[in-house]
């Protein structure tokens, strides 16, 4: 018998669908941006390590500046403690971080700072109740870890700025640009309608887009490649920085980007701050600049692309809202990004 007869005659219409496309790809479905309730005056943030250690005198420039905009705060057990490089042990900070979470009076968690260790913890994390009343986790660095597993799994919105080991201790003596970045996180919280600008460079690529903004740090969002906290692209606007990187690591981290699909279907691309780290070797230098390495990957593609955008391990380093829409605009005279609504 023709084995297509057959199967019509022995299987049901639906199986024989299912038959058909088992082997399909199935594109998974864009998980739409869920924003936490912005915060009002009176509000408590909680403070937390998951990532490096810090002690409590540094994370007290922000506590007072936080409390000048009016929030209560709730500092963690994790302040002040140190695991080797970590603010505790594993178990240690999966507690506090799960205790910020699932504390209802906790409106917004602020990550004491970066280094490492978010991707120990990330996987033991229980989102369900999170999940249900959702709140603004705030950080970058090794925090893009938690941006990146919420946007994928989640698609609830957080915060990629500046954290407690950046606020001065003494304002008087801050630059300017230092304040305004630091405030940028207050006025993200109080739910203010975000607009970005940065200078125009040559080496930009002309055009409009929109779309949900996603990103962070590059070499954090290389390892987290082919993991359950591993980003989509298609259809966003993927924003990427980084430090203390030989060019040719950053070139290799730009074909991770390639390879893996995620510089294919972008609206566009926001390029931050890169601090490179110079060879050791004269004789070793990569020969590429940081714009030859992107511009040699997105050559074939059709998309905005804008460098030196103001977010990065740098005092230039605004609050972005992960997971929410935003409009890019790059063109002769500059660069706009602001958020939609």
């Amino acid at each position: 018998m023709n084995r297509k007869h057959f199967l019509s005659a022995v299987l049901p219409v639906g199986a024989i669908l299912s038959a058909a496309t088992a082997s399909a790809k199935v594109e998974e479905p864009e998980v739409l941006g869920k924003i936490p309730p912005y915060l009002k005056k009176g509000d408590t943030i909680g403070i937390t390590c998951p990532a490096g250690y810090i002690t409590a005198e540094d994370v007290q420039p922000a506590i007072d500046k936080m409390k000048e905009w009016g929030f209560n705060i709730k500092v963690g057990d994790t302040v002040g403690k140190r695991d080797a490089t970590f603010g505790g042990t594993d178990e240690e900070r999966l507690q506090d971080f799960q205790k910020m979470l699932d504390d209802k009076t906790v409106k917004a968690i602020m990550c004491a700072r970066g280094g490492y260790g978010a991707v120990r913890i990330i996987d033991a994390i229980d989102f369900s109740k999170f999940t249900l009343h959702p709140k603004w986790i705030i950080g970058f660095s090794d925090i893009t870890v938690i941006h990146s597993h919420l946007n994928k799994n989640f698609g609830i919105a957080s915060i990629h700025s500046k954290m407690c080991n950046s606020f001065p201790a003494d304002w008087s003596k801050a630059e300017p640009v230092q304040i305004e970045t630091i405030e940028s996180i207050n006025k993200c919280l109080a739910g203010e309608k975000m607009i970005y600008t940065a200078p125009p460079n040559e080496k930009n690529i002309i055009g409009k887009a929109s779309g949900i903004l996603v990103g962070g740090n590059l070499k954090t969002l290389e390892t987290l490649a082919g993991s359950k906290s591993d980003i989509t692209t298609d259809g966003k606007i993927l924003f990427v920085e980084d430090t203390g990187e030989y060019l040719y690591s950053i070139d290799r981290m730009f074909w991770n980007l390639k390879r893996t699909g995620k510089l294919n279907k972008l609206k566009a691309l926001v390029i931050g701050g890169f601090k490179v780290k110079p060879s050791e070797d004269a004789a070793d230098e990569f020969g590429k600049s940081i714009y030859d390495i992107v511009l040699d990957q997105v050559r074939s593609f059709h998309y905005p692309v804008c460098f030196d955008f103001p977010v990065g391990h740098q005092k230039n380093n605004f609050a972005l809202k992960c997971g929410v829409r935003h409009q890019l605009t790059v063109n002769a005279d500059g660069v706009t990004l602001n958020e939609l609504r």
